[in-house]
């Protein structure tokens, strides 16, 4: 479980192929050493399980699902990565709660830059839009975010100066791919009440 408070940016050092299917990734970051086998932490949004670490890095692998249903096997050596290790009974919860399970992903369909900040209007496909509510909560790229605006099958998203230096969306583009992960609770809500609507019938 995760909070959608992005730690520390974090760079791929290394990426190499599992059996012609899943990857496994070695990530450059501060807290390293200090990590655990075991351990989970999301990058980009997409929660992963360290398989070993050194003083520099961390090691996870990606089987086919997740490369799959995220961005993650678009990534290369170099790609900066967003960062969150995983909630604690100490942690407060700071943005909204996370699971680290990548619902789909979007694509950026414009970047504006205003006074004080920038929006960001992403795309994603049309099965998920019962998902989205305006100032609702939803995951992009692994950060807590307030849905500004929707309309049809795109929302738009207002990123703070400190959100924007401090997570890897300073480094996206139009046309980009952002990993989704929709408000747990919404998810929960939409399945029961599609399951009484069908039982009513």
């Amino acid at each position: 479980m995760f909070t959608g408070i992005v730690q520390e940016i974090g760079k791929v050092a290394e990426i190499r192929s599992l059996n012609g299917g899943g990857q496994e990734m070695k990530i450059f970051c501060s807290f390293a050493d200090t990590c655990h086998e075991d351990e989970s932490i999301s990058i980009n949004g997409a929660c992963h399980t360290v398989t070993a670490f050194d003083e520099d890095t961390f090691t996870v692998q990606s089987v086919e699902e997740t490369l799959r249903k995220t961005s993650i096997g678009e990534l290369e050596n170099g790609s900066p990565v967003n960062l969150e290790r995983s909630l604690t009974l100490q942690t407060g919860i700071e943005g909204h709660l996370v699971q680290g399970h990548v619902d789909t992903t979007g694509t950026i369909q414009k970047i504006v830059q205003e006074k004080t900040g920038w929006l960001l209007t992403i795309e994603y496909p049309d099965e998920f839009t019962n998902m989205i509510v305006g100032r609702g909560s939803v995951t992009v790229e692994g950060i807590s975010l307030t849905v500004a605006r929707e309309s049809g099958n795109q929302f738009t998203v207002a990123i703070i100066p400190y959100t924007w230096a401090h997570t890897n969306l300073k480094d996206k583009k139009e046309g980009d791919p952002l990993n989704l992960e929709f408000d747990v609770i919404g998810k929960y809500v939409v399945k029961y009440l599609s399951k009484i609507g069908r039982d009513s019938l």
